[in-house]
């Protein structure tokens, strides 16, 4: 899996991320003011914590690393709300793959917060933490993603990684990128 991360990570980063990279920053430093990047503290394995990248889609707040995003959230700019449809915001996280923080495929990472509050109110939650978050998931790619208002949202995602973790392959990991780039569940509930 590691193996397997390098090269693919070291491929999107060569071939896709060279020459996207300067075209998004360049729009989103058109957009609004503020950094390119947006670094967020969040739980990896073993509940080490990690700065997880992704491009800026927000105007700088206050809340960014506490508040999630909502429908219509005035924090999110022009930009930022196409980065986010399409999954393009989490392109900087082949970087957080790289350095070996991130794999291609896991669970995915979730705010400090997030990670305190559920981990009390669902059983099994910290399991996530046992393996490698990734840029995508098996939730994910469900339509398991984006705003967590009410409990049922969180438990249907860790129900799903749970059975990724039990049920974990190679092959499966490699639908889950190809369900990522061609599925519309992996697009749904995008904020």
């Amino acid at each position: 899996k590691r193996v397997f991360d390098i090269v693919f990570s070291s491929l999107v980063i060569v071939f896709l991320f060279s020459w996207l990279f300067p075209i998004i920053a360049l729009i989103i430093k058109l957009d609004s003011k503020g950094p390119v990047f947006f670094k967020q503290a969040r739980t990896g394995i073993d509940n080490k914590i990690f700065n997880c990248l992704k491009f800026r889609t927000m105007a700088v707040n206050d809340d960014a690393h506490t508040k999630q995003a909502v429908a219509n959230d005035s924090r999110i700019s022009k930009v930022g709300a196409i980065l986010r449809k399409y999954n393009i915001d989490e392109l900087p996280q082949f970087f957080n793959v790289l350095f070996g923080e991130m794999s291609v495929v896991g669970p995915r990472p979730h705010m400090l917060k997030h990670t305190d509050q559920y981990s009390a109110l669902i059983h099994h939650y910290k399991v996530r933490h046992y393996v490698k978050p990734g840029v995508t998931g098996w939730a994910q790619v469900n339509g398991y993603r984006g705003l967590t208002d009410q409990l049922w949202k969180m438990e249907k995602r860790v129900e799903y990684d749970m059975e990724y973790l039990k049920n974990w392959n190679f092959m499966w990991d490699l639908k889950i990128i190809y369900l990522t780039a061609f599925s519309k569940d992996a697009f749904n509930n995008a904020m």
